[in-house]
């Protein structure tokens, strides 16, 4: 007996007994294989050569037979396909030319996910996808990570012009939605009860590949920055998986990472501190690495919704040189300092490169600087603001004392602007040009930059009314802020909320993408929401 025909007998028995784990333990695909699969290759070049995929397919057939109505495993007729490309792949792949393996191992997991589809025997191939479809993202990535193995790929999308360069497919991407066709039948099994869980409360069937497979494809569109394609990853497991919870450890933590990542893209903060919280605290003490990923994005989420990382996190392993990046933000944002502010988050601060990296840069300064003029009018009040008296008279500010400081710290920030302004004015005199736009020339004084207006100052101070982060309202006729409500509590807390409990207050807790509860058996009891129905037979 040759050894490929022992090496198919020994994987019949494996069907026979529907063992899935041994079967993916004898599918290996990654360097250094064992001998055996090198005398394995040895006979299929100079038995099955690409001539004889015919007679190799036959073999397949004659060593696998299929399974019949009331046996207990076998194979089938996608399954034997899969096995012939896995004969394939081991018969013509050379690791040495990347972008060739990688195209060979996707039309390897797209022949598998095909196995996967038998509502019977799928399940036995699943741990084999697993596999493949990690080996297939490190690949992609590392593939992604080389520009000049496929700067063609890149030659020929630009090629295609128009529309359609925006919209074309890269290869990491590609990669995922073959993954994630694998992912569609997981989440589509309709072996089992409605819940999706065994007796033993554990997902049911092809269920358990559902976060295995999902956080791979999220992984890889994360990578190529597709969040439009990761959004059908959450959308589909919120509507046809079982709950998070009853999945492994690791499953939840990475999956949660991400979901926390895909609501802090889509400006959904709140959202993105439950999901990553629930990350954090589940990810092992020892995983310091992946502790220090979701804390970032934890960290920055809980800066924009008004809560300041304490020094015990910021002291922590995972948290090594945060402190550095993170503490004096927060202490521009407490003090109500639009200089610093704005210095630390510039595109030329020393830090600026390691924020954009992370994709924080933008949303911290976009959405922290709100915080900012609170602090600062809240330091205005302090100094200089009216706290009540026996006339009844409510506590205000002046929005004029507030404009006096805003414009003297806009003042000490343009003094690097009028420096770099001065540099350019010495290179353009050493003979280099300083280009202006004649559309724009005579039109706008690039010289004199007008600092904040009183007018611009009223307008912010209604924006943070309007957001309850100032509580009271704006006498227009006297330019000052009146804190209401400040008889029975003093007039700094009633005035200056605290914004953390004011966010906290109207957020939604819910979070799209997070399947927290089981499902309701179709059999049981249903409860039909009729409110606004109209009578019968109304219009």
């Amino acid at each position: 007996m040759s050894t490929i025909d022992q090496f198919l007998s020994e994987i019949n028995q494996i069907l026979r007994s529907k063992n899935g784990q041994k079967l993916g333990d004898y599918l290996v695909l990654e360097p250094p294989l064992p001998p055996l699969y090198g005398v394995i290759v040895n006979e299929l070049r100079g038995n099955f050569p690409a001539s004889k995929q015919d007679a190799l397919e036959a073999q397949c057939k004659k060593r696998l037979p299929e399974y019949e109505d009331g046996e207990v495993g076998g194979s089938w007729t996608n399954f034997i396909s899969f096995l012939v490309q896995y004969f394939v792949f081991l018969r013509d792949v050379n690791v040495e030319q990347l972008l060739e393996t990688h195209d060979m191992l996707k039309l390897l997991l797209q022949s598998c996910t095909l196995a996967l589809s038998d509502a019977t025997m799928g399940i036995v191939v699943l741990p084999s996808i697993v596999s493949f479809s990690r080996t297939l993202a490190r690949l992609a990535i590392g593939l992604d990570k080389r520009p000049d193995l496929i700067a063609h790929l890149t030659q020929m999308g630009a090629g295609m012009g128009g529309e359609d360069v925006a919209e074309r497919v890269t290869l990491v991407e590609s990669s995922a939605n073959v993954i994630r066709e694998a992912l569609k039948k997981c989440l589509s099994e309709k072996a089992g009860n409605a819940t999706g869980l065994d007796a033993n409360g554990r997902p049911d069937g092809r269920r358990i590949g559902i976060y295995l497979l999902g956080n791979i494809c999220l992984k890889l569109f994360f990578h190529c920055r597709k969040l439009r394609s990761a959004e059908f990853v959450f959308n589909s497991i919120n509507q046809n998986s079982p709950p998070l919870f009853r999945f492994a450890a690791s499953q939840r933590v990475t999956y949660l990472y991400y979901l926390g990542r895909y609501h802090f893209a889509n400006n959904h903060f709140f959202r993105a501190k439950s999901a990553l919280q629930a990350a954090y605290d589940q990810c092992h003490r020892e995983g310091v690495k992946q502790r220090r990923s979701i804390l970032v994005y934890l960290i920055t989420s809980n800066l924009i919704l008004g809560r300041f990382p304490s020094m015990q996190v910021l002291g922590r392993s995972e948290a090594q040189g945060l402190q550095a990046i993170f503490l004096p933000i927060c202490q521009a944002i407490k003090k109500g300092d639009l200089a610093t502010f704005r210095s630390l988050l510039d595109v030329d601060h020393p830090n600026a490169a390691w924020l954009l990296r992370k994709r924080i840069l933008l949303q911290l300064r976009n959405r922290c600087e709100v915080l900012v003029w609170r602090s600062l009018a809240r330091r205005t009040f302090v100094l200089s603001g009216f706290t009540g008296d026996a006339s009844k008279k409510a506590p205000s500010l002046s929005l004029e004392d507030l404009h006096i400081l805003a414009r003297y710290l806009e003042g000490r920030a343009s003094v690097v602007t009028a420096e770099v302004r001065n540099d350019q004015s010495e290179i353009s005199t050493n003979g280099h040009s300083s280009y202006i736009d004649p559309d724009l020339e005579g039109e706008v004084d690039f010289e004199d930059a007008e600092l904040i207006s009183i007018d611009e100052i009223e307008s912010i101070v209604a924006s943070l009314i309007h957001q309850d982060l100032l509580h009271g309202y704006i006498s227009h006729k006297y330019l000052r802020f009146v804190i209401t409500g400040a008889k029975a509590k003093p007039a700094l807390e009633v005035g200056f909320p605290n914004v953390w409990n004011v966010i906290q207050a109207v957020a939604d807790t819910e979070v799209p993408g997070w399947v927290k509860e089981d499902r309701v058996q179709a059999d049981g009891p249903r409860v039909i929401k009729i409110t606004g129905a109209r009578p019968a037979g109304a219009v």
